[in-house]
C-alpha cells in the first residue's frame, strides 16, 4: 500500500524527476566539453601527424613537394638518412694533442664519478627507500655522451648536425644563465624592501608590454660593433636572450611570495646570509618554479627564427635549426627538400617534447604557484 501511495502521489515522485533531470544536464554538459576537447586535440595534433607522415615519404620514389594524399605510398628512411649524410665520426679529433686527451679523460672521469655517486647515494633517513638516483645518473651519462659526440663529429660536412648543435648550445646556455638571473631578481623583489622597488617593477612591466622585434635594428648594429653577428652569431644570440631576462620575474616572484617569510627570518637569526637562505632554504622548496624557468628559457631559443636569421645573416655555419631548415625549402629545390624539411622538423620536436612531458608536473605546479598573489 505504501508503494502504491508513493506512485500515486505526484509530490513524492518530483524529487526523483529533478534528480534525473540534473544528472542528465550534467551528462550533456560533460559530453559537450569532451567533444570540444577532442576536436581541439585533433586540430592541434593534425599538423604534427602530417609532418611525421610526410617525413617518411621518400623524395626518390615519390614527389618531393606537397601532394594530395597524407599517408605515403611507401614508407622510407631516405629523408632521415639525408639529414646525417656527411657526418664523419673521427676519433682522432679527440686525441689531436695532449691537451685534448687530458680534457677528455678528466671530463669523462668527473662525469662518471658523479654518476656513480648518485647511484650509491645513501638514504638521508631510515624511512627513505630509494638508495640511488638512477634518473640523475642517466642524465649525467647522457650529457657525457653528448659532449663526446660533439667532439667526435666532424659536423662541418653535415649542415643539419651543425645547426642542431648550434641550437642546443644556445638553448643550454640561455637556460642556465636566464634561470640564475630570473630567480635572483625574483627573490630580491619578493623578499627585500628597498627604495625604488615599486618603480623598478612598474618600469619592467611597462617595458615588457612592447614587443621585442621593435629593437631588432638597434640590437643588430650593437652586436655588429661587437663582432657578434654572422660568424659570432651564437654568442650574440646568447647575450641578447639573457640580457633582459631579469624582466620576466613575474611568475617566479609570485611563487616566492607564497613561501613564508618566517623561514628566512629564522635562518637569518641563526646567522645565515641572504645567499645561504636563497640557496639552501628557498631553492629546495622552489623546485617547481626552477624547472618552469629552465623550461621557458630553453624553449625560447629552441624555436627562435626571426632574430636568429637576422643575426646570422647568410652565414651558414651560424644558423640554428629553424633558420637552416627554412633556407633549405626557400633557396633550394622546394620539390626535393620539403620532405627533408619535415624530417628535420620531427627530429627537432622530439627532444623538446620529451623534455616537456617529463617535467610537465613541475611546469603546472610552477605556473599555478606563481599565479597566486602574495
Amino acid at each position: 500500500m505504501a508503494q502504491q501511495n508513493n506512485i500515486l502521489d505526484p509530490q513524492s515522485a518530483q524529487p526523483d524527476k529533478k534528480l534525473r533531470s540534473k544528472k542528465g544536464h550534467e551528462q550533456r554538459v560533460n559530453a559537450s566539453i569532451y567533444t570540444i576537447l577532442i576536436v581541439m586535440s585533433v586540430v592541434w595534433l593534425a599538423p604534427f601527424v602530417f609532418l611525421v607522415l610526410q617525413s617518411f615519404r621518400s623524395y626518390v620514389t615519390e614527389a618531393g613537394g606537397m601532394v594530395n594524399y597524407i599517408v605515403p605510398k611507401q614508407f622510407s628512411w631516405d629523408n632521415y638518412i639525408f639529414l646525417f649524410q656527411g657526418v664523419a665520426f673521427d676519433a682522432k679529433l679527440l686525441v689531436k694533442d695532449a691537451g685534448a686527451i687530458i680534457l677528455t679523460v678528466l671530463t669523462n672521469l668527473a662525469g662518471l664519478a658523479i654518476a656513480v655517486k648518485l647511484l650509491v647515494r645513501k638514504p638521508r633517513n631510515p624511512l627513505e627507500k630509494t638508495k640511488g638516483n638512477l634518473k640523475g645518473a642517466l642524465l649525467v651519462v647522457a650529457a657525457l655522451l653528448l659532449i663526446d659526440l660533439v667532439r667526435c663529429v666532424d659536423s662541418t660536412k653535415c649542415d643539419f648536425v651543425r645547426w642542431f648543435i648550434n641550437t642546443l648550445t644556445i638553448a643550454a646556455f640561455c637556460a642556465a644563465i636566464q634561470t640564475v638571473m630570473v630567480l635572483s631578481v625574483s627573490y630580491a623583489l619578493s623578499r627585500m624592501r628597498f627604495k625604488g622597488r615599486k618603480l623598478l617593477m612598474n618600469i619592467c612591466l611597462a617595458l615588457g608590454m612592447f614587443p621585442g622585434f621593435l629593437t631588432m635594428i638597434v640590437l643588430y648594429y650593437l652586436l655588429k660593433l661587437l663582432g657578434l653577428t654572422q660568424a659570432g652569431a651564437i654568442p650574440g644570440l646568447i647575450l641578447i636572450s639573457c640580457a633582459s631576462s631579469g624582466m620576466g620575474y613575474y611568475i617566479s616572484k609570485g611563487f616566492f611570495d607564497t613561501i613564508p617569510k618566517s623561514l628566512d627570518e629564522s635562518a637569518r637569526i641563526d646567522g645565515a646570509t641572504r645567499f645561504q637562505v636563497f640557496l639552501k632554504i628557498i631553492m629546495p622548496m622552489a623546485k617547481p618554479i626552477v624547472i618552469y624557468t629552465i623550461l621557458m628559457a630553453f624553449m625560447g631559443p629552441w624555436g627562435d627564427y626571426v632574430f636568429a636569421s637576422y643575426v646570422a645573416f647568410g652565414h651558414k655555419a651560424s644558423y640554428n635549426v629553424a633558420v637552416g631548415l627554412y633556407r633549405w625549402v626557400n633557396t633550394n629545390d622546394y620539390q626535393g627538400f620539403f620532405t627533408r624539411f619535415c624530417a628535420g622538423g620531427v627530429l627537432v620536436a622530439i627532444p623538446i617534447t620529451l623534455l616537456f612531458m617529463a617535467l610537465q608536473k613541475y611546469y603546472v605546479e610552477g605556473v599555478t604557484g606563481g599565479a597566486v598573489k602574495g
